[in-house]
């Protein structure tokens, strides 16, 4: 846990690396400048991904040789490689723009190649040095940290393109871009783990072992399901700036400040997903996520274009995509580690997922640059969206995921959370409230300030608040407990809060077990009424008795009427009588009229009188 601030500096700096040189918007327009076609734009960057093929051969190796070395070695040698790309102008002056195109190409493959053999590496690593329990916590502050970093390149790229001409400023930034990356190669070093495996464990990420993944039904659904999005959003990720650039009519600039939207939404969204993923798991979080990104292309297809209007529109929906894009980011991620590879054969499941991955990434890029290439002549309108080039793009971007999500939605996992009861969640209540009163939740310390915020966790009235007001349960101090019970009353149903107060119906703190009693009755949900009907039954506490049998007429538990009238009749003591009149008149037993009317007669206390008075009205 003390060195994982290292793998987050790490990876902020990496993230800068990518930005400036071969993963962000800035290389698409530097190959666009070079005057490459979409098709061999794509090609370009499916490199990237097919080299993932290799982990199938190399992984036995890369345990062998130790996983950080091999991440470290090939790390650090796919910053050299990209250094190379500053000889391009040179090459492009000298020997024209043919041989400076096969001079980036070669650039990115032998690249591609090293990235592939140390993210072979890297996987198996990054699940030693997690923890489960954090991992989607430590995504979501990774995600926030890259966020930061991703940002800053981007600002600076784009300032940089803006005030430059040709390709100085790209040069510039691919050369600021390798020192981020060497100095990301040198965070790493102060990782634990990662050391050679014996030979043995080795080959068990060989070929023919590599079977054994592919046997696994909930892996090879997440393949398939991660394949669709792959193919669908892959392609999009790549061509969004040329299509804002062509078809949008947005700057160079404009485009990769446009980054700076998504990146923006991922730094304030990050945190809530992973800490979700956390708590209710990777299923529901993933395929939420997957549902509200696959809307996202809907709103490309009806933006303005060549208007003042369409660089905010573009960057309201980059913002869109940022926020809801992480969810299916962290979802599957920790989906995949916590909950479908087995440490003990992490080498043979990553390498199946990076190849496989690789494979279909590799496939939708090459794809999506030729698909655009042939679709070059298409225009039009239908209705009210604009056709263009992109279209095809975009429509796979919304069909593909939900085919994802129905594939997806079949994996077992421990999750007891759907993705409607998730997404439920922040539309009960209060949510802003509750995301509040979590944070103050955490930051009470003495008794006062947590009766407070417990307070107010029961006023969102919201289900996201429902595990820290259990926790309050067992909080050592009797107010703070008291103040939970009463929270607990004001949640929507849940069967965790009707447990819980159920336990505390039956505990040995009759003040608790009162207000519990009247709080089952006021969430109205009857799985409460077991518990009731024991506490009235066999609580040596008359207030006990009392509160429960109000708490059953509140219900309407008609299977109490019996027990309740024949319990009226016979008892002597006023204040239970009370609450049994009570009771049966919010049940309707007419048979209780005459006993009633009798007891009526004894009582002098006006307000006694009065809610007799109501329950025979009501009869």
């Amino acid at each position: 846990m003390r060195k994982l601030p290292w793998a987050l500096f790490a990876n902020a700096a990496n993230a800068a690396f990518g930005q400036l040189t071969v993963f962000g918007a800035v290389f698409v327009l530097f190959l666009n400048a070079l005057g490459l076609s979409k098709t061999s734009i794509g090609l370009l960057f499916s490199l990237f991904p097919f080299f993932g093929l290799t982990a199938l051969f190399t992984a036995p190796v890369v345990a062998r040789f130790g996983y950080k070395r091999t991440y470290q070695t090939f790390w650090g040698l796919r910053k050299l490689v990209a250094a190379g790309l500053l000889l391009t102008p040179w090459v492009l002056t000298t020997f024209g723009g043919q041989a400076a195109a096969w001079y980036v190409g070669a650039c990115v493959a032998v690249f591609a190649m090293f990235r592939a053999i140390g993210e072979t590496g890297y996987y198996p690593w990054a699940q030693e040095f997690i923890p489960a329990g954090v991992r989607g916590k430590f995504t979501a502050a990774e995600n926030m940290l890259v966020t930061l970093a991703s940002l800053a390149a981007v600002g600076v790229a784009g300032y940089v393109i803006a005030h430059t001409e040709g390709l100085t400023g790209f040069m510039a930034l691919i050369a600021v871009g390798v020192v981020f990356g060497l100095i990301s190669v040198w965070g790493s070093g102060h990782l634990p783990g990662g050391a050679p495996v014996p030979r043995e464990r080795a080959q068990q990420a060989g070929l023919g072992r590599l079977a054994g993944p592919l046997r696994d039904r909930d892996f090879r659904l997440y393949l398939f399901g991660a394949s669709l999005v792959t193919l669908a959003w892959n392609p999009l990720g790549s061509f969004l700036p040329l299509f804002m650039q062509e078809q949008a009519g947005l700057t160079s600039s404009q485009v990769v400040w446009l980054e700076m939207g998504g990146l923006t939404a991922g730094l304030l969204a990050a945190y809530v997903w992973g800490w979700a993923a956390d708590r209710y798991g990777s299923k529901p979080v993933m395929l939420t996520g997957l549902f509200l990104i696959s809307l996202v292309p809907i709103l490309w297809l009806i933006m303005p274009r060549f208007t003042a209007m369409s660089a905010y529109a573009a960057l309201a929906i980059a913002f869109l995509r940022g926020l809801v894009g992480l969810g299916w980011s962290i979802g599957s991620t920790r989906l995949l580690f916590v909950n479908l590879v087995p440490p003990d054969q992490k080498s043979a499941y990553m390498a199946v997922n990076y190849a496989w991955m690789g494979a279909v990434g590799g496939v939708s890029q090459a794809l999506g640059g030729r698909l655009l290439d042939l679709t070059a002549g298409v225009s039009g309108k239908l209705l009210f969206i604009t056709l263009d080039p992109y279209s095809v793009l975009f429509v796979a971007g919304i069909g593909l995921p939900v085919l994802a999500g129905l594939l997806l939605r079949r994996i077992r996992t421990d999750s007891r959370f759907s993705m409607a009861e998730f997404a439920g969640m922040f539309l009960q209540g209060n949510p802003l409230l509750a995301a509040g009163s979590l944070i103050r939740y955490g930051r009470a310390r003495d008794e006062q300030a947590a009766v407070s915020v417990t307070e107010r966790l029961g006023q969102a009235r919201s289900r996201l608040t429902v595990e820290e007001l259990l926790e309050a349960l067992a909080d050592p101090r009797f107010n703070v407990r008291f103040e939970a019970v009463l929270a607990l009353a004001r949640m929507p149903a849940d069967a965790r809060v009707a447990e819980a107060l159920a336990n505390v119906l039956a505990g040995e703190e009759p003040a608790l077990s009162v207000v519990a009693a009247w709080a089952l009755g006021r969430l109205g949900d009857e799985r409460g009424v077991p518990a009731l009907r024991a506490a009235l039954s066999d609580s040596p506490y008359r207030s006990v008795q009392a509160h429960s049998a109000r708490a059953l007429g509140t219900l309407e538990d008609a299977g109490s009427t019996a027990l309740l009238l024949e319990r009226f009749e016979r008892e002597s003591d006023h204040g239970l009588r009370m609450a049994y009149a009570a009771a049966l008149g919010k049940l309707g037993e007419t048979q209780a009229v005459g006993p009633l009317l009798a007891f009526l007669r004894t009582r002098r206390d006006p307000s006694a009188r009065k809610e007799l008075a109501l329950t025979l009205a009501r009869l």
